[in-house]
């Protein structure tokens, strides 16, 4: 059986910083602008889909996120502010 990105998000814990969020988007409007043409790709490139839109908005859902980095490099406008989470908080892997 196939499993989804979210089986394999559930083998990870993650403690959200709830008075910090880790990753933000610098200029929302440079996504709704100039990504539609390139197909959004923040969308493909995060592992743990943490970026969603919906309504002409991008939704950062930072409490999912799996400090790969990959977001830091991905975006063709460095327009992601990523830093990575204050001690203790974030991604605790449980199965190496």
């Amino acid at each position: 059986m196939k499993k989804t990105i979210e089986d394999k998000l559930f083998t990870v814990a993650i403690k959200p910083d709830e008075k910090k969020n880790h990753i933000s988007i610098i200029r929302p409007e440079v996504c709704l602008r100039q990504c539609g043409d390139l197909n959004r790709p923040c969308t493909f490139f995060c592992p743990a889909k943490v970026y969603t839109w919906e309504n002409d908005a991008i939704t950062v859902a930072y409490n999912n996120c799996l400090e790969c980095v990959t977001c830091r490099t991905g975006c063709p406008f460095e327009n992601i502010d990523y830093q990575y989470p204050r001690g203790s908080f974030g991604v605790q892997y449980k199965f190496g």
